[in-house]
């Protein structure tokens, strides 16, 4: 057991920018690509990931100083620390029995793939860390550690069907084939789901409006590098920062939009000659029907400026609420970029920015109640592991991913009633929101 552990927490310590090209690597041999092309484009992948990580942290810092600027304007300081998603994946990987959902999450996929009931094989491994911590949830509510790895089985069943449903969105938004997205995060579409189709009612909001609509609708002014420009001022101003510290900021927003979609294609240029080669082969061994997908992480989705422009809009919003929410206990500042609402935004409105905005500032709230309500448990993990030592101040993470579904589960383990309720409600909406993207994939397939 201890070796087992050894091995999956050394190959998952690599990080995703050296465990994905070497499985990459490995996927492509499997497939009889050429080592020399299986080699590049793991590599590339590698280096995609590395760019896209590196312009999340130039993102997170520039914006998230001036988000910081903001709160100190304010005079108000909040008892939780927001260590963010880094911060929480870290303490989530110190717990002694996280290597264990490693292998279920494989053995479970496996199954899926094995009897049909998924298209997707997800590769994305060490966001695996989202059920790891989400059984720790679940084990603390209930005592019952037997119920945490039950609680995570239920989400890896989740993510991949809905990694189905989200196939052809994800096709057409970055244009690689048979790659889709089964991240936890993308789950939170389900909550958003019903107030989407009222948005859609809207006569102003049910019309395409993703970042190519706007350019031609605004010219100039839907440009990536102009756009990051206009609300890269805009933050500033609101930071106190100044005409000097705005208009840096600007320059830097506009890096941060031009250069994301720059390193979106190297995901294409790597990942395009692996599906073929997945796809052909499939062909060949189980007939033309037979497909699979490939499931990575979120930042295949980093090029298109829609899920930036949202993020960087509704900051102000999340810091507002912030500040005049009673009971909230967490202060933005890790977690600032709320990517825990703008993925699965994207993928449900099919780019549509406005909508995105509106989902991002209703959300808010959610949010950050969501963050406080776990902020204690999150603690105590941080100094059972050792992270965080005893009686130190408390720490929490202000766009805590999944907070409803979460909640819904911790609690419906532990036997309460409204949260049983709950989750059939969600998981009737979940139904829904796939039979509605089925039926838009189809629309798809045939334009």
């Amino acid at each position: 057991m201890d070796l087992l552990a050894s091995v999956i927490n050394y190959i998952l310590d690599m990080g995703a920018a050296v465990f994905m090209p070497l499985l990459m690597f490995v996927i492509g041999l499997i497939m009889k690509m050429k080592v020399k092309d299986a080699f590049k484009a793991g590599l590339t992948i590698g280096i995609a990931f590395t760019g896209m990580s590196l312009l999340i942290d130039y993102m997170g810092s520039t914006m998230g100083g001036a988000a910081k600027a903001m709160s100190q304007n304010t005079g108000i300081s909040l008892p939780a620390v927001d260590i963010g998603w880094p911060g929480a994946a870290s303490i989530t990987w110190a717990w002694p029995l996280a290597f264990l959902v490693f292998p279920l999450q494989i053995f479970i996929n496996i199954i899926m793939l094995v009897t049909k009931q998924t298209k997707t094989l997800n590769v994305d491994l060490w966001n695996v860390w989202n059920k790891i911590f989400s059984a720790i949830l679940v084990s603390y509510f209930t005592n019952n550690v037997i119920l945490g790895f039950v609680a995570a089985s239920i989400l890896i069943f989740l993510e991949l069907k809905l990694g189905d449903a989200w196939q052809p969105e994800i096709e057409r938004l970055t244009g690689i084939p048979n790659v889709t997205v089964p991240h936890f995060i993308s789950l939170f579409a389900v909550i958003m789901y019903p107030v989407d189709e009222l948005l859609k009612k809207i006569p102003l909001l049910n019309k395409e409006l993703d970042s190519s609509a706007i350019r031609e609708k605004i010219g100039i002014f839907g440009e990536n590098s102009v756009m990051g420009a206009i609300i890269g001022l805009g933050l500033g101003v609101l930071a106190g920062y100044g005409i000097k510290g705005s208009l840096i900021l600007s320059v830097q927003a506009a890096t941060a939009l031009t250069l994301f979609p720059m390193v979106s294609k190297l995901f294409s240029e790597a990942l395009s000659p692996i599906s073929e080669a997945v796809s052909d082969f499939m062909k060949k061994k189980y007939g033309q029907d037979a497909d699979i997908y490939i499931g990575l992480d979120w930042p295949i989705l980093g090029g298109r400026n829609e899920l930036w422009v949202s993020v960087i809009i509704t900051i102000p919003f999340l810091l507002l609420f912030s500040l005049i929410l009673p009971g909230n206990k967490v202060l933005p500042f890790a977690g600032i970029i709320n990517l825990s609402f703008v993925v699965a935004a994207l993928l449900l409105t099919n780019g549509n920015v406005l909508r995105m905005i509106i989902h991002g500032i209703w959300t808010a709230p959610i949010f950050l109640y969501g963050a406080t309500y776990f902020a204690p448990y999150m603690t105590r993990l941080a100094e059972e592991t050792g992270t965080l030592a005893a009686g130190q101040q408390m720490i929490g993470w202000s766009t805590f991913e999944g907070p409803i579904l979460r909640y819904l589960l911790v609690n419906g383990f532990n036997g309460d009633i409204i949260a049983i309720i709950g989750f059939v409600v969600f998981i009737v909406l979940y139904i829904l929101l796939i039979k509605n993207r089925k039926k838009y994939n189809l629309e798809l397939m045939n334009e």
